[in-house]
């Protein structure tokens, strides 16, 4: 089969198109033939090495977390999926490979894939819906008249993170420039931000709940916005001691961790609100409850382009960019 790989970590080389070996399936995993993938800010950060110390990858390395597909082998003891079966999947940490023409993942990453939609569109939502459904239902326990600042509407988590939270009932507001505030509204905003023109920390006010997806600068502003007893689930860092725990590393990274949130945290509890790093992880359960909204017209996949899989490395280029409104996908067959 086709795949992109790299052989070390780097900002600089492209994915290098190969020929490698069809992948084996072992007894709970699922061999997928790759119709779509999609291409997120993770798949360019574990490239730059930036994620090394707590996902130390063996190369050649295949990115690419999001996948859509046609189930073509089954382990022995899969029980959930059968050969033909199409579905859609966010590959756990260890089993990525979406930049290529085959995957062999777990079946507790997969999902069926909702019949209303393409493979693209269905490629396109695995990790950012997980990331919103983590960030509000495991982190933050968002409750029906809650109101939600979600950073970046635009982009491809908050595109998402937006319907999500609408549809649980939360009143949503969100940052964007003024020729997309049509379009985050047509998503179900109440109240955008023109970043363009406006600070966020001084138009809003007691929010319980942030989706922080910026930079430091921007965390730290975010603090102003939320009232007491308030949470603040950060999804670029820093990641934090209990993140270490979860992801049962070392002691030395549970230090390491420690000091990379000291700040934030002691910010946090001087304006008595909870900092949360989140991580998130495939989970083909929730991936499912996911689907079964996108299946009811309730989440509607937004893509900004799609590539052919020969121009890979142009896609990655261009997310890194940060300019792409929604996803960017890979049409891989």
């Amino acid at each position: 089969m086709k795949a992109f790989t790299i052989n070390k970590y780097n900002k600089t080389d492209n994915l290098q198109l190969i020929d490698l070996p069809m992948p084996e399936p072992k007894e709970h995993e699922v061999l997928i033939e790759i119709h779509a993938a999609s291409i997120n800010m993770i798949d360019a950060k574990i490239k730059f090495g930036e994620f090394k110390l707590f996902l130390p990858y063996k190369f050649p390395l295949i990115l690419g977390h999001d996948i859509a597909g046609i189930v073509r082998k089954v382990g022995v003891k899969v029980q959930a999926f059968k050969v033909g079966d199409e579905v859609f999947a966010r590959a756990s940490d260890f089993h990525i490979g979406g930049f290529a023409e085959y995957i062999s993942i777990p079946e507790n990453d997969l999902a069926m894939k909702p019949t209303n939609i393409s493979m693209e569109e269905a490629a396109s939502l695995p990790l950012v819906a997980l990331t919103a459904w983590q960030a509000f239902f495991e982190k933050a326990n968002l409750q029906k008249g809650q109101k939600v600042f979600i950073q970046a509407g635009s982009g491809g988590v908050g595109t998402i993170a937006i319907q999500i939270a609408k549809y649980f009932g939360a009143t949503v507001a969100t940052t964007t420039s003024g020729k997309n505030s049509d379009f985050v509204k047509s998503l179900g905003a109440d109240i955008f931000i023109d970043y363009t023109k406006e600070n966020f920390e001084t138009s809003l006010k007691d929010y319980d709940l942030v989706l922080n997806s910026q930079d430091e600068k921007t965390l730290e502003k975010s603090l102003q916005i939320l009232k007491p007893g308030g949470k603040i689930i950060s999804i670029s860092g820093p990641p934090d001691t209990n993140f270490a725990k979860e992801s049962g590393l070392s002691w030395f990274m549970k230090i390491v961790m420690y000091f990379l949130s000291h700040k934030i945290k002691k910010a946090s509890s001087k304006k008595n609100v909870e900092y949360a790093f989140l991580f998130m992880k495939a989970n083909g359960k929730q991936l499912s409850e996911i689907a079964s909204l996108v299946q009811a017209g309730k989440i509607k996949p937004v893509i900004d382009k799609i590539y052919p899989f020969n121009q890979t490395n142009d896609a990655l280029a261009y997310v890194v960019e940060g300019r792409a409104k929604g996803k960017v996908v890979l049409k891989v067959k």
